[in-house]
């Protein structure tokens, strides 16, 4: 579980772990995984990587394979968004998005497919922003349709290896990093959101791990490929 210390990404791992899973979370930051391997309690662990450095998601998988073994489900969460509207799009911001949710993604799932056997399972996290991206987000849609992309291509090239990829698309959804994204206008981002949703409200951390969890178990064994919105159906409306 790569950015598994918060978020959405903590919510799928608690969310596996107990269904018994060992689970092992990745971030960059030793505090904070820490804080997380400590609330998901159990035989968790929590590994130091930036999985927008192909070094560091080598040394990473190395340990895997030493001290852990066989990855049955891989859950790629690690990703970010900054707001720009054109005219201010920045290249180090075009850079971070880029290396942290497309190259991060790519190394993350080449890396851990010789760890990975028939019946294995990866789980992408997306964003409805591959479709429905937003003023000022162009950069990380792009991010997040170009990750739609590879899993095109992917799900062929996995033929006959009897590993499953998928990805699941929240939309807005209730964490630290989204108010953080609207700043001192927080609430009134979030006001906005809700209005949008046809339910009438956003998504809790919870929700997604649960659509994270289904795509990664034998219940979805005939599910390939797919790219599964759980957004209140607000990127349809």
């Amino acid at each position: 579980m790569t950015g598994g210390s918060s978020g959405i990404g903590f919510a799928i791992a608690r969310k596996m772990a107990k269904q018994g899973m060992r689970v092992i979370i990745t971030g960059r930051h030793r505090d904070a995984l820490d804080r997380g391997v400590t609330k998901l309690g159990g035989d968790a662990a929590g590994i130091v990587a930036d999985v927008s450095s192909p070094a560091s998601l080598e040394a990473m998988f190395s340990e895997i394979r030493s001290s852990f073994g066989p990855i049955h489900i891989l859950v790629a969460n690690a990703g970010g968004g900054i707001h720009a509207p054109l005219g201010k799009i920045t290249e180090a911001d075009y850079d971070q998005q880029f290396d942290t949710n497309v190259k991060g993604i790519v190394f993350t799932v080449q890396g851990a497919l010789p760890l990975m056997k028939a019946g294995s399972s990866i789980v992408i996290v997306g964003s409805t922003a591959s479709i429905d991206p937003g003023p000022t987000m162009s950069i990380y849609g792009a991010t997040k349709a170009a990750v739609r992309n590879l899993v095109r291509s992917w799900v062929s090239d996995l033929k006959g290896s009897g590993i499953r990829i998928n990805i699941v698309s929240p939309g807005p959804t209730n964490t630290q990093s989204l108010r953080d994204a609207f700043g001192e206008h927080a609430e009134e981002g979030l006001a906005f959101l809700k209005n949008k949703s046809p339910i009438g409200r956003i998504g809790e951390p919870e929700e997604i791990a649960e659509v994270a969890a289904f795509l990664a178990s034998d219940a979805a064994s005939y599910v390939n490929g797919v790219e599964l919105f759980a957004d209140g159906g607000a990127s349809q409306a």
